[in-house]
């Protein structure tokens, strides 16, 4: 029962949550209102900068086409014909071939100030000081570029006001350049001066939100030249309301900056955002001086997308005030029922011995989590059990195994043990006939010792291996000549067996990378095994060389029950794994193959025949003596040398299929087999 005083627990969690949930929202909208007005800026800046560059580099390109066209036009044959009709024609074809909007090209005589040829009514006037100059240079029949005369001409005088502020805003910014070249006569003399006037500069309907900017130009000076309000062509900056900031900008400009500034051109407060960038005066009287360009937007117009997001912000505020209250109010309940659960787990915990599980579909992470921490305490537990039962079983098939091997090694080691002994007893005690019976029982006997010497020493290979004490010494052999000798020793036992021996592609010289003693040992082993497993039929030795292929790296997989295609794919821990690529190249490899025709193998007793003292079981190979090491010294050994061994059979009474890859050495012309062995051995240990 509740005391005095005390609140619900929903009551106590709801205000808790609004009153920290609420003022965050708050102020996450606000951060994120202030962020998208802050990238809107940082946008409109960076393309208004990069709008100034492109219209100073647009001016340059148009007044140096002006000029090339116009240098041309001026040395034309045609103004020397001295026809007003070839005149007017070839001026009327200039003004529609010019890449470059012309208002106007006019062509004049020097003498009268007459107009010869226009298109256009207005009259372009010469300066007096610019016919002098070119009259200096009378006589030279080759025009200069620096002939050509650039000025601006005014598109608004200041002292005329525009009439209506719709006027001052939609008068388009234009800048108007008059480009003035001399005509020489046949003789050398100046006769006539060719005139036209472009508009290098006109805003189009910029609308809100283009980040393009309407183009403005200052002089060095600090005359405007183009302003977005047309009243403002011809003053001079001084003159302005926000005159501070303009003298910045053009001393930033002249200093090579291109940057952004924000201006206010009324006393209104209209704050502008304007990029800027600096080139040199396109005017002939200026060229020691620099323009400054600018493209300039209404601070409004850039931030023209910020109402949108006021909108978005303001209904995604109410929705998450709702939405936040909404799940106050179910909280409590979600809270107290896993609680609740929890609860009811602990007073029931007669249920934990069974399989009863704790539920897992809590809607709060940390009691999710608590029931999970509980379940997999539990399943620890059980899994514990089960791994101790597990090794307790593991043990047990060890302890057999050692038991098995022991038994198999004691009648391996004592049926030569007892050859000796009796073979020697004989001779002493006199029960031989003559001579030569003696020698056929001490031959016999140095068999079985020699028998009982090489299971001696696998186990003490085997020893050797497991405690990483075996070294092998590699060095360059001929793979051939060693299993030619190799073939040499079986080749009469197994044809004692009648089995028919092939031994074919053995002609080639296959120079490798080995210990001479271990691998002869090997293939002594393996070859050993299919005569001593075949009865009838045929053993097959057969090389061949395999390219370079991408290098695999194992992927270690639990299931004993895989097809055992590649047995050298076994982990130390008798795991078989499969290959994945990594993108390396193997070298070539020199592949031996050994296949007979004998009893075979059950493919679901193939995967333990590299297992150290594993033989197969079954009543088929119980007359076959051995130890079962063979195999497992015969792997480790050829890995010890970067080879692989594998084994395959497509079941019993199928015969057996068996392959050793060794990396081949890649070798300079012919290799003697002398040259072979010049190599000097490397001693690689486990």
């Amino acid at each position: 029962m509740a005391k005095p005083g005390q609140s619900s627990f929903r009551r106590v969690l709801l205000s808790r949550l609004l009153l920290l949930s609420v003022p965050v929202l708050l102020l996450g909208v606000y951060l994120t209102y202030r962020k998208a007005r802050s990238t809107l800026l940082d946008t409109a800046r960076q393309n208004l900068t990069e709008s100034a560059a492109r219209k100073g580099e647009s001016i340059q390109e148009k007044i140096s086409a002006l000029k090339a066209n116009l240098l041309t036009a001026s040395q034309a044959i045609v103004l020397q014909s001295q026809s007003s009709t070839a005149y007017q024609q070839f001026i009327n074809q200039l003004a529609q071939q010019l890449p470059t909007p012309i208002n106007c090209v006019q062509l004049s005589d020097i003498q009268t100030q007459d107009i010869v040829s226009s298109t256009c009514d207005q009259s372009l006037s010469v300066s007096q000081q610019v016919i002098s100059q070119w009259s200096s240079q009378e006589g030279e029949f080759s025009i200069d570029p620096s002939q050509i005369e650039v000025t601006v001409l005014p598109s608004r005088s200041p002292s005329t006001p525009a009439n209506t502020e719709a006027e001052t805003t939609s008068n388009k910014a234009q800048l108007p350049i008059l480009l003035s070249a001399p005509v020489y006569n046949a003789e050398g003399q100046l006769q006539y001066a060719l005139s036209l006037c472009s508009t290098l500069l006109e805003s189009k309907s910029i609308k809100p939100g283009s980040l393009s900017g309407e183009p403005g130009v200052i002089t060095q000076s600090g005359k405007i030249l183009v302003h977005p309000i047309a009243q403002q062509v011809g003053r001079n900056i001084n003159q302005e309301f926000d005159s501070a900031r303009l003298q910045s900008l053009v001393k930033d400009a002249i200093a090579g900056r291109e940057s952004f500034i924000h201006l206010a051109f009324r006393e209104d407060g209209q704050e502008y955002l304007a990029g800027y960038t600096a080139i040199k005066s396109p005017i002939s009287d200026q060229s020691d001086q620099q323009w400054i360009i600018l493209a300039v937007t209404p601070l409004e117009s850039a931030l023209s997308g910020l109402q949108d997001i006021r909108q978005v912000l303001f209904i995604l505020t109410c929705g998450l005030i709702a939405a936040s209250i909404l799940a106050t109010l179910y909280i409590a309940r979600d809270l107290a029922r896993p609680l609740e659960k929890l609860r009811d787990c602990a007073l029931h915990e007669s249920q934990l011995h069974s399989n009863y599980r704790i539920p897992h579909t809590f809607k709060i992470r940390e009691i999710n989590q608590l029931a999970e921490a509980l379940d997999g305490m539990f399943d620890r537990l059980k899994h514990w059990a089960e791994e101790l039962e597990s090794a307790w079983k593991e043990a047990q098939a060890a302890n057999q195994l050692k038991n098995e091997f022991l038994a198999t090694t004691s009648h391996e080691l004592r049926t030569p043990l007892n050859g000796i002994i009796g073979c020697l007893r004989l001779v002493k005690d006199g029960f031989c006939d003559d001579r030569e019976e003696e020698l056929d029982f001490l031959q016999r006997a140095d068999e079985a010792a020699i028998h009982l010497l090489n299971i001696i020493n696998d186990v003490l290979d085997l020893a050797k291996l497991e405690s990483g004490k075996l070294a092998v010494e590699i060095e360059r052999i001929n793979l051939r000549q060693l299993l030619d000798e190799v073939i040499h020793l079986q080749a009469i036992s197994i044809k004692s067996k009648g089995l028919e021996f092939n031994t074919k592609d053995l002609h080639e010289k296959l120079p490798v990378l080995a210990d001479p003693a271990k691998l002869k040992q090997v293939l002594i082993n393996i070859i050993g095994n299919s005569a001593k497993f075949t009865d009838s039929g045929s053993i097959t030795v057969s090389t061949r060389i395999e390219p370079a292929t991408e290098q695999t790296q194992p992927l270690v997989k639990t299931d004993d029950s895989t097809s055992v295609a590649n047995v050298s794919n076994r982990s130390s821990n008798g795991q078989i794994t499969e290959n994945q690529g990594t993108g390396e190249l193997l070298p070539a490899q020199v592949v031996v193959t050994v296949k007979d025709t004998g009893i075979g193998i059950d493919p679901a007793q193939q995967s333990k025949l590299f297992r150290p003292f594993v033989m197969v079981d079954g009543s088929t190979t119980r007359k076959y003596s051995g130890t079962g090491l063979g195999l497992a010294i015969s792997r480790n050994l050829i890995e010890l040398m970067g080879g692989k061994i594998t084994l395959f059979s497509a079941g019993s009474g199928q015969g057996t299929t068996v392959t050793i890859s060794l990396p081949l050495v890649e070798t300079k012309g012919q290799d003697t087999d002398e040259q072979l062995d010049s190599e000097p051995p490397a001693q690689l240990s486990t």
